[in-house]
């Protein structure tokens, strides 16, 4: 096993945020026995969303809740025989905080893959035209929608690393959405009412998006702050049913009033709505969409590029406030740079 540094878990507890060097680590070991005590254990782990290091050696963030759910599990384990104990630790050497956190990152993204796959076989067993109204179809894709919703809440209340993929799998759910219920339909009849709000009437406001905000977030922030609402604040959550409050504004999560259309991320929704005749700023918007979906639609050449400084970004701060904060000063020089170069 690789070294850890271990204290005692009977620590004051951490705040109730992933710290980047201090993990929560369950070590157990079964009696011989039956083998149906390991497999419901190890399904209680791939609940809660832990990743295994080593045979019978688990890993998860450490906060409040994730000790919570290791106790759990804890006196579980006590009373089915087994051996086990909780350790909070970091890193010393072989692996490190990067090695684990792609460990989470690469589970999580397999659950957002599948989700995506199982949206888009229920969207291909629909019936092409207007699915609306056909009352068998409709209630058939409501039944699809709302698993889809269910499985997504129980992935992002483990995904403690905003690992990618859920915007693909958001993007299938709205577009199965869009095919299963009459209101979704006459919505797409003009992109315009996806958007209540004039955009004169943005100011001052709190805009609240997912936590762990990587390339369209943090863009779509950065043009928030310089072209619509220089004074934007902004609050980061994790339910992707998250209901805003007064004077609160959602974008980049599901059903917010700015979000992604169609094949378009969240950056060139907004892009387009207040800036349209920019073409510094819709290339700007095309190599956020290339780094967002990667789909190769524009094959702008400073993707690979830009993307490593954001990925830098993002490894160099867990805080998204800050992330925000330095991704607005490269998105600042990038459209700088597009300009005086189209000049």
């Amino acid at each position: 096993m690789q070294q850890l540094f271990l204290t005692s878990y009977f620590e004051p507890a951490m705040k109730n945020t992933p710290s980047p060097d201090r993990w929560l680590v369950l070590l157990y070991q079964f009696p011989k026995g039956p083998d149906t005590r390991r497999v419901r254990m190890w399904r209680r782990l791939q609940r809660i969303g832990a990743v295994a290091i080593k045979n019978s050696v688990y890993v998860l963030p450490n906060n409040e809740q994730t000790q919570e759910d290791f106790q759990w599990l804890l006196a579980d384990l006590s009373s089915n025989g087994a051996d086990a104990a909780i350790l909070e630790s970091r890193f010393l050497d072989g692996m490190n905080d990067h090695d684990v956190r792609e460990l989470f990152d690469a589970v999580r993204r397999a659950d957002y893959e599948e989700l995506r796959d199982e949206i888009e076989t229920a969207i291909a067993a629909l019936p092409a035209g207007q699915d609306g109204d056909h009352a068998e179809t409709q209630e058939t894709g409501r039944r699809a929608l709302a698993r889809a919703r269910k499985r997504m809440a129980e992935i992002a209340a483990i995904d403690f690393f905003a690992a990618p993929g859920r915007d693909a799998a958001e993007a299938a759910m709205r577009t199965l959405a869009k095919r299963t219920t009459a209101e979704a339909t006459d919505a797409m009849k003009g992109e315009e009412t996806m958007v209540p709000f004039a955009l004169e009437n943005l100011k001052g406001r709190l805009w609240v998006t997912r936590r762990g905000v990587r390339v369209d977030r943090i863009a779509s922030a950065w043009l928030i702050r310089r072209w619509i609402d220089p004074e934007a604040r902004f609050k980061f959550v994790a339910d992707p049913g998250y209901e805003p409050g007064e004077g609160e504004i959602r974008f980049d999560m599901f059903e917010a009033e700015f979000t992604h259309a169609g094949d378009q991320c969240t950056f060139e929704v907004l892009a387009g709505l207040t800036r349209p005749g920019d073409t510094a700023l819709t290339h700007v918007g095309e190599i956020v969409h290339d780094i967002d979906l990667k789909d190769g639609k524009f094959g702008r050449p400073e993707c690979d590029g830009i993307a490593m400084l954001l990925d830098g970004i993002v490894a160099g701060t867990g805080d998204d406030g800050q992330r925000i904060d330095r991704g607005c000063v490269l998105f600042d020089d990038l459209y700088r740079s597009l300009r005086e170069h189209r000049a």
